[in-house]
Protein backbone atom coordinates (compact mmCIF):
# COMPACT_ATOMS: atom_id res chain seq x y z
CA UNK A 1 0.00 0.00 0.00
CA UNK A 2 0.96 3.35 1.27
CA UNK A 3 4.51 2.14 2.47
CA UNK A 4 6.51 1.86 -1.08
CA UNK A 5 7.15 5.45 -0.59
CA UNK A 6 7.11 5.59 3.27
CA UNK A 7 10.61 5.09 4.99
CA UNK A 8 8.98 5.21 8.51
CA UNK A 9 5.97 2.57 7.22
CA UNK A 10 8.99 -0.26 5.41
CA UNK A 11 10.63 0.34 8.73
CA UNK A 12 7.63 -0.80 11.15
CA UNK A 13 5.78 -3.15 8.12
CA UNK A 14 6.56 -6.39 9.68
CA UNK A 15 3.91 -8.76 10.17
CA UNK A 16 5.88 -11.55 11.53
CA UNK A 17 6.60 -9.38 14.31
CA UNK A 18 4.03 -11.35 16.38
CA UNK A 19 3.70 -14.25 18.67
CA UNK A 20 2.75 -17.89 17.18
CA UNK A 21 -0.02 -18.46 18.42
CA UNK A 22 -1.72 -15.23 16.62
CA UNK A 23 -1.43 -17.84 13.61
CA UNK A 24 -2.73 -20.85 15.19
CA UNK A 25 -5.58 -18.58 16.33
CA UNK A 26 -6.10 -17.63 12.56
CA UNK A 27 -6.00 -21.45 11.07
CA UNK A 28 -8.69 -22.29 13.72
CA UNK A 29 -10.57 -19.04 12.58
CA UNK A 30 -10.49 -19.80 8.77
CA UNK A 31 -11.03 -24.08 9.75
CA UNK A 32 -14.00 -22.89 11.21
CA UNK A 33 -15.19 -20.51 8.54
CA UNK A 34 -15.23 -17.97 10.61
CA UNK A 35 -12.14 -15.62 9.33
CA UNK A 36 -14.58 -12.62 7.85
CA UNK A 37 -16.92 -12.74 10.89
CA UNK A 38 -17.02 -8.86 11.91
CA UNK A 39 -15.36 -8.18 15.41
CA UNK A 40 -13.59 -5.45 17.34
CA UNK A 41 -10.91 -5.08 19.95
CA UNK A 42 -9.88 -2.65 22.26
CA UNK A 43 -6.42 -1.98 23.59
CA UNK A 44 -5.71 -0.07 27.19
CA UNK A 45 -3.90 -0.57 30.00
CA UNK A 46 -4.99 -1.37 33.96
CA UNK A 47 -3.03 0.68 35.76
CA UNK A 48 -1.28 3.91 34.94
CA UNK A 49 2.72 3.60 34.97
CA UNK A 50 5.19 4.36 37.38
CA UNK A 51 2.91 4.47 40.51
CA UNK A 52 0.83 8.01 38.66
CA UNK A 53 -2.33 8.98 37.97
CA UNK A 54 -2.18 9.60 34.58
CA UNK A 55 -0.24 7.86 31.18
CA UNK A 56 -0.09 10.18 27.54
CA UNK A 57 -1.54 8.41 24.78
CA UNK A 58 1.42 7.98 22.27
CA UNK A 59 2.17 5.47 19.09
CA UNK A 60 -1.18 6.49 17.49
CA UNK A 61 1.35 7.36 13.75
CA UNK A 62 3.30 3.93 14.28
CA UNK A 63 0.10 2.52 14.37
CA UNK A 64 -1.15 4.27 11.37
CA UNK A 65 1.54 3.53 9.33
CA UNK A 66 1.73 -0.33 10.07
CA UNK A 67 -1.59 -1.18 9.56
CA UNK A 68 -1.68 0.60 6.12
CA UNK A 69 1.50 -0.95 5.06
CA UNK A 70 0.12 -4.57 6.64
CA UNK A 71 0.83 -7.10 4.18
CA UNK A 72 2.48 -11.02 3.87
CA UNK A 73 4.86 -10.94 1.67
CA UNK A 74 5.71 -14.63 0.08
CA UNK A 75 8.99 -15.12 2.64
CA UNK A 76 6.47 -14.62 5.00
CA UNK A 77 3.97 -16.99 4.62
CA UNK A 78 6.55 -19.58 3.57
CA UNK A 79 7.28 -19.52 6.92
CA UNK A 80 4.31 -19.57 8.69
CA UNK A 81 4.48 -23.05 6.05
CA UNK A 82 6.85 -24.36 8.14
CA UNK A 83 6.02 -23.72 11.65
CA UNK A 84 2.20 -24.84 11.13
CA UNK A 85 1.04 -28.58 10.79
CA UNK A 86 2.14 -30.08 7.59
CA UNK A 87 -1.28 -31.05 6.72
CA UNK A 88 -2.69 -27.10 6.66
CA UNK A 89 -5.08 -26.99 3.44
CA UNK A 90 -3.03 -24.89 0.87
CA UNK A 91 -6.11 -22.88 0.79
CA UNK A 92 -5.42 -21.50 4.48
CA UNK A 93 -1.90 -19.84 3.13
CA UNK A 94 -3.91 -18.59 -0.61
CA UNK A 95 -6.09 -16.90 2.06
CA UNK A 96 -3.20 -15.46 4.08
CA UNK A 97 -1.38 -13.99 0.92
CA UNK A 98 -4.64 -11.61 0.31
CA UNK A 99 -4.36 -9.81 3.88
CA UNK A 100 -4.30 -6.29 4.23
CA UNK A 101 -6.23 -3.76 6.25
CA UNK A 102 -8.51 -2.53 3.70
CA UNK A 103 -11.55 -3.33 5.74
CA UNK A 104 -10.33 -2.05 8.88
CA UNK A 105 -11.65 0.39 11.03
CA UNK A 106 -9.77 2.12 14.03
CA UNK A 107 -10.88 4.90 16.73
CA UNK A 108 -8.42 6.09 18.77
CA UNK A 109 -7.13 8.44 21.10
CA UNK A 110 -5.24 11.16 19.69
CA UNK A 111 -1.29 11.57 20.67
CA UNK A 112 -0.94 13.77 23.08
CA UNK A 113 -4.63 13.03 25.23
CA UNK A 114 -4.21 12.23 28.69
CA UNK A 115 -4.93 8.18 28.54
CA UNK A 116 -6.37 6.36 31.88
CA UNK A 117 -6.97 2.68 32.76
CA UNK A 118 -9.71 0.94 30.80
CA UNK A 119 -10.39 3.60 28.54
CA UNK A 120 -9.34 2.76 25.02
CA UNK A 121 -5.87 3.97 23.60
CA UNK A 122 -7.76 1.76 20.33
CA UNK A 123 -10.58 0.09 19.15
CA UNK A 124 -9.83 -1.97 15.90
CA UNK A 125 -12.39 -3.49 14.16
CA UNK A 126 -12.76 -5.58 10.98
CA UNK A 127 -12.71 -9.09 9.69
CA UNK A 128 -12.41 -11.52 13.01
CA UNK A 129 -8.85 -12.96 11.38
CA UNK A 130 -7.26 -9.83 10.22
CA UNK A 131 -7.70 -7.71 13.76
CA UNK A 132 -6.71 -11.14 15.91
CA UNK A 133 -2.98 -10.82 13.90
CA UNK A 134 -2.61 -7.41 14.92
CA UNK A 135 -3.12 -8.02 18.50
CA UNK A 136 0.68 -8.31 19.03
CA UNK A 137 2.41 -5.94 16.60
CA UNK A 138 -0.05 -2.92 18.09
CA UNK A 139 0.92 -4.21 21.48
CA UNK A 140 3.99 -3.91 21.10
CA UNK A 141 3.86 -1.22 19.05
CA UNK A 142 1.80 1.25 22.00
CA UNK A 143 3.01 -0.63 25.19
CA UNK A 144 6.78 -1.46 25.40
CA UNK A 145 8.56 1.71 23.48
CA UNK A 146 11.47 1.32 22.56
CA UNK A 147 13.71 4.70 22.43
CA UNK A 148 17.45 5.87 22.44
CA UNK A 149 19.88 8.75 22.85
CA UNK A 150 23.31 9.47 21.82
CA UNK A 151 25.90 11.27 22.81
CA UNK A 152 26.36 15.49 22.05
CA UNK A 153 27.22 15.84 19.05
CA UNK A 154 26.71 18.81 16.50
CA UNK A 155 25.48 22.22 17.54
CA UNK A 156 23.05 23.51 19.79
CA UNK A 157 19.79 24.19 18.34
CA UNK A 158 17.09 24.61 20.60
CA UNK A 159 13.19 23.88 20.29
CA UNK A 160 11.78 27.53 19.15
CA UNK A 161 8.25 28.91 19.82
CA UNK A 162 4.80 26.77 17.96
CA UNK A 163 4.63 26.94 14.90
CA UNK A 164 2.50 29.51 13.50
CA UNK A 165 -0.86 28.04 13.07
CA UNK A 166 -0.20 25.46 15.78
CA UNK A 167 -2.92 26.57 18.31
CA UNK A 168 -5.59 26.61 14.92
CA UNK A 169 -4.66 23.63 14.13
CA UNK A 170 -5.63 22.07 17.07
CA UNK A 171 -8.88 23.83 17.44
CA UNK A 172 -9.19 22.69 13.60
CA UNK A 173 -8.98 18.95 14.49
CA UNK A 174 -10.77 19.51 17.74
CA UNK A 175 -8.47 18.68 20.22
CA UNK A 176 -8.90 22.42 21.88
CA UNK A 177 -11.95 22.96 23.87
CA UNK A 178 -14.32 25.33 22.68
CA UNK A 179 -15.83 26.14 26.09
CA UNK A 180 -14.47 28.42 28.68
CA UNK A 181 12.85 0.43 10.87
CA UNK A 182 14.63 -2.99 10.93
CA UNK A 183 12.14 -3.90 13.29
CA UNK A 184 8.54 -2.73 14.65
CA UNK A 185 8.58 -0.44 17.32
CA UNK A 186 6.05 -0.74 20.44
CA UNK A 187 3.29 1.97 20.51
CA UNK A 188 2.69 1.18 24.66
CA UNK A 189 5.97 1.30 25.24
CA UNK A 190 5.48 5.07 22.99
CA UNK A 191 2.81 5.77 26.08
CA UNK A 192 5.56 4.56 28.65
CA UNK A 193 8.15 6.66 27.65
CA UNK A 194 6.27 9.57 27.02
CA UNK A 195 4.53 9.36 30.31
CA UNK A 196 7.85 8.92 31.63
CA UNK A 197 9.13 11.99 29.85
CA UNK A 198 6.29 14.20 30.82
CA UNK A 199 6.90 13.04 34.61
CA UNK A 200 10.32 14.48 34.60
CA UNK A 201 9.21 17.46 33.09
CA UNK A 202 6.94 17.97 36.04
CA UNK A 203 9.39 17.48 38.40
CA UNK A 204 12.02 19.79 36.30
CA UNK A 205 8.89 22.53 35.86
CA UNK A 206 8.93 24.89 32.99
CA UNK A 207 12.30 26.78 33.23
CA UNK A 208 14.89 24.10 33.03
CA UNK A 209 15.50 22.79 29.62
CA UNK A 210 15.84 18.68 29.24
CA UNK A 211 17.77 17.08 26.74
CA UNK A 212 16.94 13.57 26.33
CA UNK A 213 20.47 11.90 25.33
CA UNK A 214 19.36 8.00 26.48
CA UNK A 215 20.41 6.56 22.79
CA UNK A 216 23.42 4.51 23.83
CA UNK A 217 21.35 2.86 26.48
CA UNK A 218 18.35 2.02 24.62
CA UNK A 219 16.84 -1.05 23.59
CA UNK A 220 18.22 -1.66 20.08
CA UNK A 221 18.48 1.20 17.46
CA UNK A 222 14.47 1.50 16.65
CA UNK A 223 14.19 1.67 20.67
CA UNK A 224 16.15 4.38 20.35
CA UNK A 225 14.71 6.68 17.59
CA UNK A 226 10.94 5.22 19.30
CA UNK A 227 12.56 6.94 22.64
CA UNK A 228 13.95 9.73 21.35
CA UNK A 229 10.28 11.31 19.45
CA UNK A 230 8.01 10.18 22.76
CA UNK A 231 10.43 12.11 25.00
CA UNK A 232 10.04 15.01 22.44
CA UNK A 233 5.93 14.40 22.55
CA UNK A 234 6.16 14.14 26.53
CA UNK A 235 8.15 17.38 26.95
CA UNK A 236 11.90 17.18 26.69
CA UNK A 237 12.75 20.42 24.54
CA UNK A 238 15.46 18.07 22.69
CA UNK A 239 17.54 15.27 21.92
CA UNK A 240 21.12 13.83 21.16
CA UNK A 241 19.39 11.79 18.25
CA UNK A 242 20.35 12.91 14.90
CA UNK A 243 18.26 10.50 13.10
CA UNK A 244 14.71 11.46 15.21
CA UNK A 245 15.84 14.88 13.91
CA UNK A 246 15.65 13.86 10.90
CA UNK A 247 12.82 11.52 10.41
CA UNK A 248 10.88 13.38 12.99
CA UNK A 249 11.39 16.85 13.21
CA UNK A 250 13.25 16.50 17.41
CA UNK A 251 15.29 19.30 17.71
CA UNK A 252 18.78 17.83 17.90
CA UNK A 253 21.32 19.25 20.65
CA UNK A 254 24.78 18.61 21.55
CA UNK A 255 28.78 19.37 21.95
CA UNK A 256 31.23 17.38 22.51
CA UNK A 257 32.55 14.28 24.83
CA UNK A 258 35.94 14.43 27.34
CA UNK A 259 37.55 11.76 24.28
CA UNK A 260 37.61 15.28 22.08
CA UNK A 261 38.98 16.95 25.16
CA UNK A 262 41.65 13.63 25.69
CA UNK A 263 42.74 13.73 22.03
CA UNK A 264 44.54 17.14 22.41
CA UNK A 265 47.91 17.47 23.89
CA UNK A 266 48.36 20.82 24.02
CA UNK A 267 50.74 20.64 21.13
CA UNK A 268 48.81 20.75 18.23
CA UNK A 269 49.00 23.50 15.59
CA UNK A 270 45.58 24.22 14.03
CA UNK A 271 45.92 24.26 10.04
CA UNK A 272 43.74 27.86 10.42
CA UNK A 273 44.32 29.07 13.97
CA UNK A 274 42.94 32.63 12.94
CA UNK A 275 39.17 33.38 13.63
CA UNK A 276 37.60 36.69 12.67
CA UNK A 277 35.48 38.98 14.14
CA UNK A 278 31.73 38.32 14.69
CA UNK A 279 30.85 41.42 12.95
CA UNK A 280 32.87 40.16 9.66
CA UNK A 281 35.15 43.30 9.77
CA UNK A 282 38.74 43.57 10.31
CA UNK A 283 41.96 41.08 10.21
CA UNK A 284 41.33 37.77 11.72
CA UNK A 285 42.94 36.88 15.42
CA UNK A 286 45.04 34.28 16.11
CA UNK A 287 42.71 32.46 18.84
CA UNK A 288 45.54 30.37 20.78
CA UNK A 289 47.64 33.09 21.36
CA UNK A 290 44.85 35.24 22.29
CA UNK A 291 43.13 32.77 24.62
CA UNK A 292 46.72 32.57 26.16
CA UNK A 293 46.80 36.30 27.26
CA UNK A 294 43.58 35.75 28.33
CA UNK A 295 44.57 33.21 30.53
CA UNK A 296 47.12 34.85 32.60
CA UNK A 297 44.54 37.28 33.69
CA UNK A 298 41.95 34.68 34.48
CA UNK A 299 44.11 32.74 36.62
CA UNK A 300 45.42 36.26 38.26
CA UNK A 301 42.09 36.22 38.94
CA UNK A 302 41.15 33.19 40.46
CA UNK A 303 44.51 32.77 42.46
CA UNK A 304 45.78 30.10 40.13
CA UNK A 305 49.29 29.55 38.36
CA UNK A 306 48.76 29.91 34.93
CA UNK A 307 50.41 26.24 34.42
CA UNK A 308 47.85 24.62 36.00
CA UNK A 309 44.95 24.46 33.37
CA UNK A 310 45.87 21.40 31.16
CA UNK A 311 46.91 22.45 27.58
CA UNK A 312 45.64 19.76 25.97
CA UNK A 313 42.56 21.08 27.45
CA UNK A 314 42.71 24.71 25.79
CA UNK A 315 43.90 23.20 22.99
CA UNK A 316 40.68 21.49 22.65
CA UNK A 317 38.42 24.35 23.68
CA UNK A 318 40.55 26.20 21.00
CA UNK A 319 39.88 23.61 18.18
CA UNK A 320 36.00 23.56 19.53
CA UNK A 321 35.74 27.43 19.48
CA UNK A 322 36.94 27.94 15.59
CA UNK A 323 34.73 25.40 14.78
CA UNK A 324 31.63 26.51 16.51
CA UNK A 325 32.63 29.84 17.80
CA UNK A 326 28.77 30.89 17.87
CA UNK A 327 27.83 27.89 19.65
CA UNK A 328 30.90 27.34 21.71
CA UNK A 329 30.74 25.49 25.23
CA UNK A 330 33.23 24.11 27.46
CA UNK A 331 32.71 20.28 28.88
CA UNK A 332 34.85 21.41 32.68
CA UNK A 333 35.37 18.22 34.02
CA UNK A 334 37.81 16.06 32.33
CA UNK A 335 40.76 16.95 34.27
CA UNK A 336 39.48 19.30 37.41
CA UNK A 337 36.90 21.93 37.18
CA UNK A 338 38.25 24.64 39.05
CA UNK A 339 42.01 24.04 38.52
CA UNK A 340 41.74 23.61 34.43
CA UNK A 341 38.06 23.36 32.85
CA UNK A 342 36.78 26.49 33.97
CA UNK A 343 39.81 28.90 33.88
CA UNK A 344 40.75 27.12 30.32
CA UNK A 345 37.06 27.83 29.48
CA UNK A 346 37.21 31.22 30.54
CA UNK A 347 39.98 31.85 28.49
CA UNK A 348 38.84 30.99 25.61
CA UNK A 349 35.44 32.44 26.40
CA UNK A 350 36.74 35.93 27.05
CA UNK A 351 38.70 35.78 24.03
CA UNK A 352 35.79 35.04 21.78
CA UNK A 353 34.12 37.87 23.11
CA UNK A 354 36.90 39.98 22.25
CA UNK A 355 35.85 39.39 18.53
CA UNK A 356 32.32 40.13 19.45
CA UNK A 357 31.13 36.63 20.11
CA UNK A 358 29.19 35.15 23.25
CA UNK A 359 30.38 31.73 24.68
CA UNK A 360 27.02 29.55 25.20
CA UNK A 361 27.81 26.87 28.02
CA UNK A 362 29.58 24.63 30.23
CA UNK A 363 28.84 21.07 30.69
CA UNK A 364 29.63 19.09 33.90
CA UNK A 365 29.33 15.18 34.10
CA UNK A 366 30.35 14.20 37.62
CA UNK A 367 30.47 14.93 40.83
CA UNK A 368 28.13 17.27 43.11
CA UNK A 369 26.60 18.75 40.02
CA UNK A 370 24.04 21.24 42.09
CA UNK A 371 26.84 22.79 44.74
CA UNK A 372 28.79 23.07 41.67
CA UNK A 373 26.94 24.91 39.29
CA UNK A 374 26.07 26.96 42.05
CA UNK A 375 30.05 28.01 42.67
CA UNK A 376 30.13 28.16 38.97
CA UNK A 377 28.07 30.97 38.57
CA UNK A 378 29.43 32.95 41.29
CA UNK A 379 32.77 32.26 39.27
CA UNK A 380 31.19 33.90 36.40
CA UNK A 381 29.53 36.74 38.30
CA UNK A 382 32.45 37.76 39.32
CA UNK A 383 34.27 36.88 36.35
CA UNK A 384 31.37 39.25 34.11
CA UNK A 385 32.16 42.19 36.72
CA UNK A 386 36.22 41.84 36.87
CA UNK A 387 36.28 41.85 33.07
CA UNK A 388 33.35 43.80 32.23
CA UNK A 389 31.76 41.50 30.29
CA UNK A 390 27.93 41.07 31.58
CA UNK A 391 27.13 38.13 29.33
CA UNK A 392 29.13 35.63 31.21
CA UNK A 393 26.71 35.73 34.34
CA UNK A 394 23.92 34.33 32.25
CA UNK A 395 26.27 31.73 30.38
CA UNK A 396 24.25 28.44 30.08
CA UNK A 397 25.37 25.65 32.65
CA UNK A 398 24.44 22.16 31.50
CA UNK A 399 24.57 18.89 33.33
CA UNK A 400 23.98 15.39 32.91
CA UNK A 401 25.18 11.93 34.68
CA UNK A 402 22.58 9.48 35.18
CA UNK A 403 19.92 11.55 36.45
CA UNK A 404 16.66 9.98 37.85
CA UNK A 405 13.59 11.63 39.25
CA UNK A 406 15.11 12.11 42.46
CA UNK A 407 18.38 13.74 41.29
CA UNK A 408 16.26 15.90 38.78
CA UNK A 409 13.90 17.24 41.85
CA UNK A 410 17.44 18.43 43.74
CA UNK A 411 18.72 19.94 40.56
CA UNK A 412 15.37 21.45 39.89
CA UNK A 413 14.68 23.10 43.07
CA UNK A 414 14.70 27.19 44.00
CA UNK A 415 17.86 28.90 43.59
CA UNK A 416 19.36 25.92 41.39
CA UNK A 417 21.40 27.52 39.26
CA UNK A 418 21.33 24.76 36.36
CA UNK A 419 19.82 25.53 32.90
CA UNK A 420 20.04 22.67 31.22
CA UNK A 421 19.40 18.82 32.37
CA UNK A 422 20.71 15.87 30.17
CA UNK A 423 18.86 12.44 30.61
CA UNK A 424 19.68 9.14 29.58
CA UNK A 425 19.11 6.06 30.92
CA UNK A 426 16.48 7.28 33.19
CA UNK A 427 14.36 8.57 30.33
CA UNK A 428 14.66 6.10 27.47
CA UNK A 429 14.59 2.52 29.75
CA UNK A 430 11.90 3.49 32.37
CA UNK A 431 13.44 2.04 34.87
CA UNK A 432 10.82 2.34 37.59
CA UNK A 433 8.27 0.63 35.48
CA UNK A 434 9.89 -1.18 32.05
CA UNK A 435 6.54 -2.01 30.54
CA UNK A 436 3.28 -0.53 30.19
CA UNK A 437 0.83 -3.87 30.98
CA UNK A 438 -1.51 -2.86 27.62
CA UNK A 439 -4.10 -5.61 26.89
CA UNK A 440 -5.86 -5.84 23.42
CA UNK A 441 -9.45 -7.60 24.18
CA UNK A 442 -12.38 -9.09 22.01
CA UNK A 443 -15.54 -6.76 22.64
CA UNK A 444 -17.61 -7.65 20.30
CA UNK A 445 -18.24 -10.33 17.38
CA UNK A 446 -20.93 -10.28 14.60
CA UNK A 447 -22.26 -7.01 16.53
CA UNK A 448 -22.80 -9.05 19.94
CA UNK A 449 -20.90 -8.29 23.18
CA UNK A 450 -18.30 -10.55 24.23
CA UNK A 451 -16.90 -10.34 27.72
CA UNK A 452 -14.06 -12.10 29.92
CA UNK A 453 -15.19 -13.53 32.72
CA UNK A 454 -12.52 -14.19 35.67
CA UNK A 455 -11.86 -15.21 38.87
CA UNK A 456 -9.38 -12.15 38.93
CA UNK A 457 -12.17 -8.84 39.08
CA UNK A 458 -9.36 -6.83 37.96
CA UNK A 459 -8.73 -8.93 34.80
CA UNK A 460 -12.46 -8.90 33.43
CA UNK A 461 -12.95 -6.79 30.30
CA UNK A 462 -16.01 -4.59 29.46
CA UNK A 463 -18.30 -5.85 26.95
CA UNK A 464 -19.15 -4.44 23.75
CA UNK A 465 -18.99 -1.94 21.26
CA UNK A 466 -18.32 1.56 22.91
CA UNK A 467 -18.30 5.40 23.18
CA UNK A 468 -15.48 7.45 25.53
CA UNK A 469 -16.21 11.06 27.08
CA UNK A 470 -13.98 12.64 29.25
CA UNK A 471 -16.64 15.19 31.32
CA UNK A 472 -14.98 18.46 32.46
CA UNK A 473 -15.59 21.23 35.07
CA UNK A 474 -16.20 24.60 34.85
CA UNK A 475 -12.43 25.86 34.87
CA UNK A 476 -11.87 23.32 31.76
CA UNK A 477 -10.48 20.53 33.89
CA UNK A 478 -11.37 17.00 33.86
CA UNK A 479 -13.86 15.23 36.41
CA UNK A 480 -14.02 11.67 34.90
CA UNK A 481 -13.70 9.62 31.96
CA UNK A 482 -17.27 8.46 31.16
CA UNK A 483 -17.39 4.90 29.11
CA UNK A 484 -20.96 4.11 27.36
CA UNK A 485 -22.42 1.78 25.00
CA UNK A 486 -21.89 3.48 21.39
CA UNK A 487 -25.44 3.59 20.68
CA UNK A 488 -26.42 5.58 23.71
CA UNK A 489 -27.22 9.37 23.43
CA UNK A 490 -24.54 11.63 23.81
CA UNK A 491 -23.73 13.08 26.84
CA UNK A 492 -24.41 17.00 26.88
CA UNK A 493 -22.70 19.63 28.97
CA UNK A 494 -24.93 20.90 31.92
CA UNK A 495 -27.15 17.33 31.82
CA UNK A 496 -26.95 15.50 35.17
CA UNK A 497 -25.82 12.34 34.20
CA UNK A 498 -26.02 9.14 36.31
CA UNK A 499 -22.95 7.12 36.26
CA UNK A 500 -21.22 3.91 38.44
CA UNK A 501 -17.56 4.49 40.02
CA UNK A 502 -15.32 1.66 39.52
CA UNK A 503 -16.42 -1.10 42.82
CA UNK A 504 -19.47 1.00 43.12
CA UNK A 505 -23.22 -0.84 45.05
CA UNK A 506 -24.74 2.58 43.76
CA UNK A 507 -24.54 5.17 40.81
CA UNK A 508 -23.66 8.75 41.55
CA UNK A 509 -24.66 11.74 39.58
CA UNK A 510 -22.37 14.37 38.11
CA UNK A 511 -23.24 17.31 35.63
CA UNK A 512 -20.33 18.39 33.63
CA UNK A 513 -19.78 22.03 32.85
CA UNK A 514 -17.92 20.65 29.36
CA UNK A 515 -18.02 16.98 27.38
CA UNK A 516 -15.45 16.16 25.26
CA UNK A 517 -15.43 13.23 23.04
CA UNK A 518 -12.51 10.88 23.16
CA UNK A 519 -12.26 8.32 20.63
CA UNK A 520 -11.39 9.97 16.80
CA UNK A 521 -11.88 8.06 13.72
CA UNK A 522 -8.82 8.05 12.43
CA UNK A 523 -8.72 4.94 9.60
CA UNK A 524 -11.95 3.80 8.39
CA UNK A 525 -11.93 0.50 5.70
CA UNK A 526 -7.88 1.00 5.79
CA UNK A 527 -7.98 4.94 4.40
CA UNK A 528 -6.80 7.38 6.34
CA UNK A 529 -9.78 9.88 7.27
CA UNK A 530 -7.46 12.65 8.10
CA UNK A 531 -3.99 14.25 8.01
CA UNK A 532 -1.91 12.52 11.10
CA UNK A 533 -0.86 15.34 13.38
CA UNK A 534 2.89 16.40 13.11
CA UNK A 535 4.70 15.55 16.22
CA UNK A 536 4.53 19.03 17.04
CA UNK A 537 1.28 19.55 16.76
CA UNK A 538 0.94 16.53 19.28
CA UNK A 539 3.65 17.69 21.54
CA UNK A 540 1.61 20.55 21.97
CA UNK A 541 -1.44 18.74 23.12
CA UNK A 542 0.22 17.16 25.20
CA UNK A 543 1.40 19.74 27.07
CA UNK A 544 -2.29 21.52 27.30
CA UNK A 545 -3.88 18.51 28.62
CA UNK A 546 -1.30 18.11 30.96
CA UNK A 547 -1.80 21.84 31.95
CA UNK A 548 -5.46 21.44 32.28
CA UNK A 549 -4.82 18.07 34.74
CA UNK A 550 -5.49 18.90 38.23
CA UNK A 551 -2.92 19.18 40.69
CA UNK A 552 -4.40 16.52 42.88
CA UNK A 553 -3.64 14.26 39.73
CA UNK A 554 -0.80 15.35 38.32
CA UNK A 555 1.55 14.64 41.79
CA UNK A 556 3.70 12.34 41.21
CA UNK A 557 3.80 10.84 44.68
CA UNK A 558 0.38 9.23 46.31
CA UNK A 559 -1.60 11.34 43.57
CA UNK A 560 -5.70 10.77 43.71
CA UNK A 561 -6.69 8.43 41.32
CA UNK A 562 -8.41 9.94 38.44
CA UNK A 563 -11.81 8.39 38.13
CA UNK A 564 -13.24 6.05 34.87
CA UNK A 565 -17.12 5.65 35.36
CA UNK A 566 -19.74 3.66 33.43
CA UNK A 567 -23.03 4.63 32.23
CA UNK A 568 -26.14 2.90 33.85
CA UNK A 569 -26.53 0.71 30.61
CA UNK A 570 -22.90 -0.60 30.01
CA UNK A 571 -23.31 -1.45 33.92
CA UNK A 572 -26.38 -2.85 33.03
CA UNK A 573 -24.88 -5.00 30.44
CA UNK A 574 -21.73 -5.94 32.81
CA UNK A 575 -24.01 -7.05 35.56
CA UNK A 576 -26.24 -9.74 32.96
CA UNK A 577 -23.23 -11.40 31.29
CA UNK A 578 -21.46 -11.73 35.25
CA UNK A 579 -24.98 -13.47 36.23
CA UNK A 580 -25.21 -15.59 32.74
CA UNK A 581 -27.74 -13.89 31.22
CA UNK A 582 -27.57 -13.07 27.49
CA UNK A 583 -27.51 -9.67 26.24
Amino acid sequence: MAAEQDPEARAAARPLLTDLYQATMALGYWRAGRARDAAEFELFFRRCPFGGAFALAAGLRDCVRFLRAFRLRDADVQFLASVLPPDTDPAFFEHLRALDCSEVTVRALPEGSLAFPGVPLLQVSGPLLVVQLLETPLLCLVSYARWAAGHWQGAWAWDGPPAPGLRAGLWRRGWLPRGPRTGLPPPLFRVLVATNAARLRLIAGPEKRLLEMGLRRAQGPDGGLTASTYSYLGGFDSSSNVLAGQLRGVPVAGTLAHSFVTSFSGSEVPPDPMLAPAAGEGPGVDLAAKAQVWLEQVCAHLGLGVQEPHPGERAAFVAYALAFPRAFQGLLDTYSVWRSGLPNFLAVALALGELGYRAVGVRLDSGDLLQQAQEIRKVFRAAAAQFQVPWLESVLIVVSNNIDEEALARLAQEGSEVNVIGIGTSVVTCPQQPSLGGVYKLVAVGGQPRMKLTEDPEKQTLPGSKAAFRLLGSDGSPLMDMLQLAEEPVPQAGQELRVWPPGAQEPCTVRPAQVEPLLRLCLQQGQLCEPLPSLAESRALAQLSLSRLSPEHRRLRSPAQYQVVLSERLQALVNSLCAGQSP
